[in-house]
């Protein structure tokens, strides 16, 4: 799953738009239906990612995101079996 890219909106020109807002949400989504990986973008500072801006998760959110997406993890591949 690219949480990330899939935030993003068409720009004009070269810039693209996004919603980081649902990085979040759709990451833990994700988790919740099995997804095997996760992609993202994070930046110390996104307002001054060079690619991508409008669309990065900063790097300070990234722990507690990733502690959360484990813990859904576990919970759903405990669950539901192949």
């Amino acid at each position: 799953m690219d949480a990330t890219h899939s935030v993003q909106l068409p720009g004009k020109d070269s810039m693209s738009g996004g919603q980081p807002i649902f990085i979040k949400p759709l990451s833990r989504a994700a988790a919740a239906v099995g997804i095997d990986a996760l992609f993202l973008e994070v930046h110390p500072n996104p307002t001054k990612a060079l690619s991508d801006a409008a669309s990065q998760l900063p790097l300070s959110e990234l722990e507690d995101l990733l502690i959360e997406i484990k813990k859904i993890d576990y919970l759903i591949k405990s669950i539901v079996k192949d």
